[in-house]
């Protein structure tokens, strides 16, 4: 059977399945990335989304609904089968094959940009509720992101600010530190901090030289990356930790993931976090 045929069957098969689906004037959506499910469910339209990707941990409620799987590697039959009307997910959704035989069983597909930064967060709680006709409820958004930043107190007061060293960890074998040009250095200098590893630019393996070099005041990590190591305590023990500042002061910053990457609608609250731990470390004294 030629691959041309073949496609064209699985369309029309995943067409026929949403046919019998919801009833109309029904939405049901399914999101991909876990900013944009909270950005709906913030939107007041919770009850409206039937599915979400393995990023999609926040609210709780999103925890409980039905797997689509992993953002990059989504099944067009997978997402098919909860019968969706609108399928929103962020840029890097994929892959392209399963987009496009989504759209072509009649399902509306919106891929919305992503920007690691407070324009780029705004710009994409506007987009949503644009496709999904909230703007009132979309400027409350705004506005509140607005309000929590006012309320963050960045550390500008600070001279010298301390130094911050962002390690990515998926157990012991993946352990990259964050540089320009990624969100945990745009949440870093939000904060006030200075991004020790903003020597090389997007992500770069974790290694004991650069570490010792870079001598972070204070090491920051994600939730389920130092669940992956064991610990906080294993944080300690990655290359070169303890001969730094951040080591010899057993200081590390742990935030969940999708708080502190996820430049949603708790961006703000996110900051103000982050800015209140870096406070507590005293640089001068050092």
């Amino acid at each position: 059977m030629k691959k041309s045929y073949r496609n064209a069957l699985l369309v029309g098969c995943l067409a026929a399945v949403l046919a019998s689906g919801a009833p109309a004037g029904e939405e049901r959506i399914v999101t991909v990335g876990g900013a944009i499910t909270e950005i709906v469910f913030a939107l007041g339209l919770g009850d409206a989304v039937v599915g979400s990707d393995t990023s999609s941990v926040y609210p709780e409620a999103a925890q409980k609904q039905a797997k689509v799987g992993y953002a990059r590697a989504l099944s067009a039959e997978g997402v098919l089968s909860l019968r969706p009307t609108r399928l929103i997910a962020s840029q890097d959704a994929g892959p392209p094959v399963a987009l496009q035989q989504i759209r072509d069983s009649g399902v509306e597909v919106t891929l919305v940009e992503e920007e690691a930064s407070i324009a780029g967060a705004k710009a994409k709680i506007d987009e949503v509720a644009g496709v999904l006709e909230r703007p009132r409820q979309a400027r409350t958004l705004v506005g509140n992101l607005d309000d929590d930043l006012r309320d963050a107190q960045p550390l500008t007061d600070l001279d010298p600010a301390p130094r911050v060293l962002f390690v990515y960890a998926r157990g012991a074998g993946t352990l990259l530190v964050a540089g320009r040009d990624t969100p945990a250095h745009s949440m870093i200098d939000l904060a006030g901090g200075v991004n020790a590893g903003a020597g090389h630019e997007g992500f770069k393996p974790m290694t004991a030289e650069a570490t010792v070099v870079a001598d972070p005041d204070v090491v920051l990590m994600l939730a389920r990356g130092v669940e992956s190591l064991g610990g906080s305590k294993a944080v300690l023990a990655l290359p070169g930790v303890a001969q730094t500042r951040a080591g010899r002061g057993q200081r590390v910053i742990v935030m969940d993931d999708l708080y502190l990457l996820g430049f949603g609608p708790r961006t703000g609250k996110a900051v103000a976090d982050l800015a209140r731990e870096l406070r507590k470390v005293d640089v001068a004294s050092q």
